[in-house]
């Protein structure tokens, strides 16, 4: 996308992407989420760090609306969803990836990441096996190759390490033009080689898909993140760039014991 098409975007969509406004999330008497104020800016990249209990995953379960707001808004791209059902702000350009893999092993990796493409497509009803010049094959393909999985396209999925498995999530939250991405630890359980190839997929995504990464391994999440936002008992703890929060020394004290290097 040239400079003009991604001004074009920005203004067609709004200046931001994300917006919560005073979001509460309450399970009886735990409060989950505390006053949550939070703009992500269309195109941009941001990383929400915290220990476990933090908030973290009940902030993306209020974006997504798995778990809306007992109180507050939610606006995506300007339009308030805050009432919307979780298809409905997938239809609007939300993606989500999570924790716990959701992929269907018994299938090639190019078969789920078509099914994936096919799924926010016109032809999803289809039972028409697809032809070689199938316009859902070709995203696939080209998805394929954005993840780093062309060498093991045919392979089925059952069988990949757990690294791959990761980047096809990646793939399938790529189907259909999204306009914003949560990214659900996806760093964990991988190795120091597998975190550089998903350091790489992450930096190379076009420049006006935006994503929120929730990750607990710092050296990922500082390097493919130009704002970070620290959760603590539920609410924002600080925000500012990976450089400020690094060097924080109550962001050192409470979370990284001492200076990231």
């Amino acid at each position: 996308m040239n400079g003009t098409d991604a001004l074009s975007r920005l203004q067609s969509t709004g200046r931001f992407a994300l917006e919560l406004e005073a979001v509460n999330r309450h399970f009886g008497a735990l409060v989950a989420l505390a006053d949550i104020n939070l703009t992500v800016r269309a195109g941009e990249r941001r990383a929400v760090l915290g220990s476990n209990g933090a908030g973290k995953t009940t902030l993306f379960n209020a974006i997504t609306g798995d778990f809306p707001p007992t109180t507050g808004r939610v606006r995506l791209f300007g339009e308030d969803v805050t009432d919307l059902p979780v298809h409905e702000r997938i239809r609007r350009g939300l993606r989500r990836t999570y924790q716990i893999s959701l992929l269907f092993g018994g299938l090639s990796v190019i078969d789920n990441i078509y099914l994936a493409c096919r799924g926010v497509g016109r032809g999803r009803f289809s039972l028409i096996r697809p032809k070689r010049d199938d316009a859902t094959m070709e995203m696939a393909e080209t998805l394929l190759s954005a993840v780093h999985l062309d060498d093991i396209r045919d392979t089925r999925v059952a069988t990949l390490s757990y690294g791959q498995q990761r980047q096809l999530e990646i793939a399938l939250a790529l189907a259909g033009a999204p306009r914003l991405i949560l990214f659900d630890e996806p760093a964990a359980g991988l190795s120091p080689s597998e975190r550089g190839e998903l350091i790489e997929i992450l930096q190379a995504l076009p420049e006006h898909l935006g994503f929120i990464i929730i990750e607990h391994d710092m050296d990922v999440a500082l390097r493919v993140a130009e704002s970070v936002t620290m959760m603590h008992n539920g609410r924002i703890f600080k925000e500012g760039t990976p450089q400020e929060i690094e060097e924080d020394p109550e962001v050192q004290q409470l979370y990284l014991g001492q200076p990231h290097g």
